[in-house]
């Protein structure tokens, strides 16, 4: 995996109006999800965007699906996480992303970190951004799993949680799965 930049050393602590005029900033989560395999196609089509600048944060299973060398944005990891802070005075990575982003969208957004999410459970850079989360900025969340888990009592009961948090659901489609079944 080739180095990952860090966020940018100008990035004024506690202060998220500090976007130039005309740029947008979408964090971008990816979890793990076979969907994870859209993401180099999802980060393109978002780059078409004018004005939009976009970060990825991805969990450990998530890299299974995608080529890192494919991403030609910034992407972090939990590695990211513990390089960046070395002392009492240094950025905290999950929090700097927070104040960065404008919009947060984890796609696809996997049964394991909807659970997580749903329980305040952060152990990983990705749910610690969400947890951290400024709930004045929209999150969207893309859930991604196979139809019998999706179909689990649990899972209701985990993205009603989400949305009582004030996030938005983008529902799932019927399709055909990876694993041959019929997606609901």
């Amino acid at each position: 995996m080739e180095p990952i930049s860090l966020p940018e050393p100008g990035i004024p602590a506690g202060n998220s109006s500090s976007v130039p005029q005309g740029r947008s900033h979408v964090l971008l989560g990816v979890t793990g999800s076979v969907a994870a395999l859209k993401l180099p196609l999802l980060v393109a089509e978002l780059l078409k965007i004018p004005g939009l600048e976009v970060k990825v944060v991805t969990t450990e299973r998530a890299k299974h699906f995608y080529n890192a060398q494919e991403i030609p944005v910034t992407l972090y990891g939990d590695e990211e996480e513990w390089q960046l802070w070395k002392g009492r005075s240094d950025p905290v990575l999950h929090i700097e992303l927070r104040r960065w982003a404008d919009l947060m969208v984890v796609a696809p957004l996997d049964a394991n970190t909807l659970a997580k999410v749903a329980n305040g459970i952060c152990d990983n850079l990705l749910t610690c951004v969400i947890r951290a989360w400024d709930l004045s900025k929209p999150l969207l969340f893309c859930p991604a799993m196979n139809t019998a888990m999706w179909e689990h009592p649990i899972t209701a009961r985990q993205v009603e949680q989400l949305k009582g948090f004030g996030y938005t659901e983008i529902p799932c489609v019927v399709k055909k799965l990876v694993c041959g079944d019929e997606g609901q």
